[in-house]
């Protein structure tokens, strides 16, 4: 057997980076404490979800990996807790600027950093605004406690991205989150498809997925966006297996057996049976493959 418990946290935000950052560690300590190992936070947590509004001043958020302070906090607290701790930062570098995530090993090293691919853009979700498109692939890290995949938020709505990871070698996909409510229309609520689009991901990759989303409302002149927080941890079968509420700071925790899910991947054969050589037309935005 090989054990791991994971963990999904959900918070508010302010626009004190500092207070955000000491709610976060808050948050990882209480899950730690119930013996969690790999935690995931939420999306851009050390701001409040500046993608609402067009503004050039929300560039300065910006940092080089190096230098972002929640990353240097947590590498400090992963090294203490002797807990994995992914963590979604907005990096600068020279004039490119990314919706990234840096992945702390339980000795409080950073494995590396994988940027968003997919940029969301539509009303109170400017990101194309704020974001290149991410330019370093899909990514998997061996962690401490196991081979870990990431996706950011919309990477989230992909059942390529997932698969990807899955073929890499992922035995867990965790996806930091920032979604709500939408600014146009008050009377759309996503929560269902937003959470079935990765139970999806859960039964066909029959891997568990952990996702972890902001709660409260944000507000930025005229827009308001009420986050719904929900996170979520799913069993490999696409089951649900404890959510957070709406409402409520908090931190969600289960346990999963790595060795047994492996061999239940290779048993069903999903893996076994896939056709690459017929699925070339993943790769085109028209559905039309040109012979060149």
């Amino acid at each position: 057997m090989r054990n791991v418990k994971v963990a999904a946290t959900q918070m508010s935000c302010t626009q004190s980076i500092d207070e955000n950052i000491s709610k976060a560690e808050g948050l990882v300590r209480k899950a730690a404490s119930q013996g969690a190992q790999i935690i995931l936070l939420q999306e851009l947590f050390e701001t409040p979800y500046f993608c609402q509004k067009e503004k050039s001043s929300y560039y300065g958020y910006a940092t080089e990996l190096e230098q972002n302070k929640a990353v240097n906090h947590f590498k400090q607290v992963a090294k203490e807790l002797q807990v994995v701790l992914p963590i979604s930062f907005y990096e600068k570098k020279n004039y490119a600027r990314y919706n990234s995530l840096a992945v702390i090993d339980a000795n409080g090293e950073v494995l590396g950093k994988y940027r968003k691919s997919h940029i969301p853009d539509g009303p109170g979700y400017e990101e194309k605004f704020y974001f290149n498109p991410g330019d370093t692939g899909f990514k998997v890290w061996n962690t401490r406690f196991g081979k870990i995949g990431v996706g950011v938020c919309w990477d989230q709505w992909y059942p390529e991205a997932a698969r990807c990871m899955a073929l890499m070698g992922a035995e867990m996909l965790f996806y930091p989150t920032a979604i709500g409510s939408e600014p146009q229309d008050g009377l759309i609520d996503s929560k269902e498809h937003w959470q079935n689009c990765m139970l999806g991901h859960a039964a066909a990759n029959l891997m568990p997925v952990i996702a972890s989303n902001r709660i409260g409302v944000e507000e930025d002149d005229e827009s308001s966006i009420t986050f719904y927080g929900s996170s979520f941890i799913a069993g490999p079968q696409g089951n649900k297996l404890i959510e957070a509420g709406r409402t409520e700071e908090t931190e969600i925790v289960a346990e999963f057996d790595l060795d047994q899910l492996e061999v239940q991947r290779l048993e069903w054969g999903v893996f076994r049976d896939r056709r690459p050589d017929l699925y070339k037309i993943i790769g085109t935005y028209d559905g039309e493959i040109t012979i060149k």
